[in-house]
């Protein structure tokens, strides 16, 4: 499985009046996990020229995170479903799984601005 990984401590500029993470930034970890990961696999990929766009998201909060914790984050591309290319980004705590998502991208050529039909077993040419 193509996974990439990253450690995040958390700091008072992650927490809100609740005095946990925000969700929001929750929104913007997915899509810079997504965006580095891309970065370090694009250069064996026939695609590279291109780029993603999000299109659907959905993330599940299971557990609040607080100030001075670590979160692990994981993130793995899904087989591809038509267009779309699925990604989970998950977020441990202690080895516990306290937020998942799940996101759909679409790929672009930046030139033409048209979405770029991926095949469906292009992840082969990234193991």
């Amino acid at each position: 499985m193509l996974i990439h990984e990253k450690e995040i401590l958390i700091t008072s500029e992650f927490i809100d009046s609740n005095n946990h993470v925000n969700n929001v930034q929750f929104v913007y970890w997915v899509e810079m996990m997504a965006g580095e990961h891309w970065d370090l696999l694009k250069h064996k990929s026939k695609y590279a020229q291109n780029v993603w766009f999000l299109v659907d998201h959905h993330i599940q909060y299971k557990k609040q995170v607080y100030l001075g914790e670590k979160l692990l984050l994981r993130t793995y591309p899904e087989n591809p479903e038509g267009i779309r290319q699925p990604r989970r980004v998950e977020f441990y705590k202690d080895g516990e799984l306290v937020v998942d998502s799940r996101t759909q991208w679409i790929m672009i050529n930046p030139t033409t601005e048209r979405i770029v039909r991926i095949e469906e077993d292009w992840l082969e040419e990234l193991r």
